[in-house]
């Protein structure tokens, strides 16, 4: 088989050896498979180790054209938040530019994953989070995600954002939500940015460049009317979009790397700079209609390369 594609969650670390006793990710390299691809991100557990040249981190839509076939041969899909958040990040991007958005940060409120157990467990030793042996049946379960690291693979342009991201589970088998804060810098104080014009960028975006893999909503949508939304990265919740700009106050004094001759022509020593604080809510279906049809188009597309 020359294509194979890893879904067992096991097989995460890209820099494992093929002949390692427990297998890994290049043990399939080495039974005869030209490539792979992982239905999840990449986690190096050794972090003195680098990412390898042969693998690559890619969502159709986003960044498929980091894919090399001569050179790749471990590509990650990322992960169904990733990709989400992924679609809801570049049409934003696309528009205001990353110099321009100061800062994101982001919670998933997260369906029930195999790594759950559905009855409370005993942790083993050593153990440092104790949530993760508690019943999702019953529980909300503040959890992490990699969701961050994973988004500046794909878009390098968030490297340069103060970006936060934080998941809670809950106890439903499938229908996540991303809730998207983000701080944008206004560039005309008078007709700052508002919720209208936010949903255009969406709405544009739906309707163009980024059509079925993003779905612009004007209804009012719970978890269970998303499930199965065909090849949808994420269904903007359009009414709850919800925008606030004030002016942040700038003290001259702490901006340590203002050049010395721009300070001393300054002839105030606070600037107001307008930032306006957006507010958006993203769907989506971690299970079908979302990340596994994504995750089939990106087989599709890499096999094709192979012919």
């Amino acid at each position: 088989m020359r294509l194979v594609v890893d879904c067992t969650g096991v097989f995460v670390d890209p820099v494992v050896s093929a002949d390692a006793v427990a297998g890994s990710l290049r043990g399939h390299l080495e039974s005869g498979a030209d490539k792979v691809l992982l239905s999840a991100p990449f986690k190096i557990k050794d972090k003195g180790m680098t990412m390898p040249a042969d693998a690559v981190t890619t969502i159709m839509g986003i960044n498929e054209e980091a894919y090399h076939p001569g050179q790749h041969n471990l590509i990650s899909a990322a992960s169904c938040t990733t990709t989400c958040l992924a679609f809801m990040m570049k049409p934003l991007l696309d528009h205001f530019g990353a110099d321009n958005i100061l800062s994101a940060s982001m919670v998933t409120v997260h369906a029930a994953t195999s790594s759950q157990p559905v009855l409370d467990t005993v942790p083993t030793a050593g153990s440092r989070d104790l949530r993760k042996n508690r019943s999702i049946f019953n529980n909300i379960i503040l959890t992490t995600t990699g969701a961050a690291k994973a988004l500046s693979l794909v878009i390098p342009e968030m490297r340069d954002i103060g970006f936060m991201a934080e998941s809670v589970r809950i106890p439903i088998s499938t229908g996540s939500l991303i809730i998207l804060t983000l701080n944008v810098q206004s560039e005309d104080a008078a007709n700052p940015i508002n919720r209208g014009q936010i949903n255009a960028i969406f709405q544009q975006a739906a309707e163009g460049v980024y059509r079925d893999r993003l779905i612009y909503s004007t209804a009012q949508n719970v978890s269970s009317d998303i499930i199965a939304a065909p090849k949808a990265a994420v269904i903007i919740e359009s009414q709850e979009t919800h925008t606030r700009t004030a002016f942040s106050k700038v003290h001259v004094d702490r901006l340590s790397t203002l050049p010395p001759e721009i300070r001393q022509h300054l002839n105030q020593s606070v600037l107001e700079v307008p930032v306006t604080q957006a507010m958006l809510y993203g769907w989506y279906d971690n299970e079908l209609g979302s990340y596994t049809n994504m995750l089939g188009d990106l087989t599709v597309h890499i096999a094709e390369e192979m012919i």
